[in-house]
C-alpha cells in the first residue's frame, strides 16, 4: 500500500518520482482501512506500507494498528529519516518489521543519490531499529559508475541487518536512463500473489509496474479486480514475457539467457543468470515474503541467492 507520494528525499532513481511536493492522494484513511479489510478477507497475509515515505503520512500508526488486529503481518518500508518516539513504539509492535533502502558507506556519495544529506540519520536509525531487536531488512540499489554498493553491503552487515539484498536500478519512474519503463523491467512475478495500490487508489500487479492499471479501489472492490479482465488480461501478457508458469510446481520458463531453477522453499521461480542480461532475481522493495528473518506467521524461509543464509536467520516452512 503505497500510502504517500510525500517523502523528504528526492532520489535519483525513485520508481515512484516521490519528493517533498507529493502528496497522500485521495485516498482517504477510511479508503486504506476498507481496503485492508477487503485484503484479510481475502486471505492476505502480509502488507506493505510504502511511499514515497510512509512515516510522513500521519495516519500510518492507526493503519498499522488495524493491520495486526485484521492478522495481518506488517512491513513499513522507510527511508528511516527520521523516526519519532511514537512511530519506534508501532515499529516494536508483535508483527511488524522494517525495510529500508542504502546505498553508499560513503555520506557524499549516499546524498548525492538521495540529494539531500541523508547518510548518517539512515545510518543512526537503522541501528537503532537492530538495537530494538526490531526486525529490518536493506537492500543495495546499485546505480552503477563507482557507487560503493559493495562496501553499502557490507556496512549493513557490520551494522548487525540480518537480511541485506541487492538490486540493479529499474528503468521506472526517475529511474529511467537509456531505456524506458517495460517488461525488461520487471522480474516476471508481478501480480503472482502480490499486488500494489497507489494514494490514487489505482492497483498494479507490483510497485514497478505502474504503466500496467488493473483497476481503482475507489471505484471497485479489490477481490473484483484482482479477478477482473484487466487483471487477467495483464496476467496473460506477462506471461507471454516471460514464459509459461506452471504454478503446480512452481517452475517457470525465463527469459533466453537464463536459466530457471526451483527452490522447493523458496517464494517462486527464480532466473539464475547465464549471460547477461537477466532479469532481476527478486521484486525488491515488495520482497518481504523472501526474507529469512520475517517475524510473521506461517512465513517461509527462502535465503538469498547471493549470499549464504545462517542458520540463525531461518524458520522451517509450516
Amino acid at each position: 500500500m503505497e500510502i504517500t507520494g510525500k517523502c523528504q528525499l528526492e532520489c535519483v532513481q525513485c520508481y515512484a518520482e516521490s519528493g517533498p511536493d507529493g502528496t497522500h492522494g485521495p485516498m482517504s484513511d477510511a479508503d486504506w482501512l476498507h481496503v485492508l479489510d477487503q485484503a484479510a478477507a481475502m486471505g492476505v497475509e502480509v502488507v506493505q506500507f510504502i511511499g514515497g515515505e510512509p512515516t510522513l503520512h500521519p495516519g500510518l500508526p492507526g493503519l498499522v494498528a488495524h493491520a495486526l488486529a485484521s492478522d495481518l503481518a506488517v512491513e513499513v518500508y522507510t527511508n528511516l529519516v527520521h523516526v519519532s518516539d511514537e512511530l519506534w513504539k508501532v515499529f516494536a509492535l508483535p508483527g511488524v518489521s522494517l525495510a529500508t533502502s542504502y546505498y553508499s558507506d560513503d555520506p557524499a556519495q549516499h546524498a548525492a543519490i538521495t540529494r539531500r544529506p541523508s547518510h548518517a540519520r539512515t545510518r543512526a536509525n537503522i541501528a537503532e531499529a537492530v538495537r530494538r531487536d526490531i526486525p529490518v531488512r536493506a537492500g543495495v540499489i546499485d546505480l552503477g559508475a563507482g557507487q560503493r554498493a559493495g562496501q553499502a553491503q557490507a556496512e549493513l552487515v557490520d551494522l548487525g541487518v540480518p537480511s541485506v539484498g541487492y538490486d540493479r536500478v529499474r528503468q521506472v519512474g526517475r529511474g529511467v536512463r537509456g531505456g524506458r519503463a517495460s517488461v525488461e523491467q520487471l522480474c516476471g512475478r508481478c501480480g503472482d500473489g502480490v499486488a500494489a495500490i497507489s494514494p490514487d487508489g489505482d492497483v498494479w500487479p507490483c510497485v514497478f509496474s505502474r504503466w500496467l492499471p488493473i483497476g481503482n479501489v475507489l471505484d471497485t472492490g479489490l477481490a473484483e479486480i484482482l479477478t477482473g479482465p484487466d487483471a487477467r488480461q495483464v496476467t496473460a501478457n506477462l506471461e507471454r514475457a516471460f514464459g509459461r508458469r506452471d504454478l503446480t510446481h512452481g517452475v517457470q520458463a525465463c527469459n533466453p539467457g537464463c536459466s530457471p531453477t526451483c527452490n522447493p522453499i523458496s517464494c517462486g521461480p527464480r532466473c539464475e543468470p547465464m549471460t547477461s542480461p537477466c532479469n532481476p532475481r527478486q521484486c525488491a522493495p515488495a520482497d518481504q515474503f523472501c526474507s529469512p528473518n520475517y517475524p510473521g506467521p506461517s512465513r517461509r524461509c527462502s535465503p538469498r541467492t547471493d549470499s549464504p543464509c545462517r542458520p540463525m536467520q531461518c524458520r522451517p516452512t509450516r
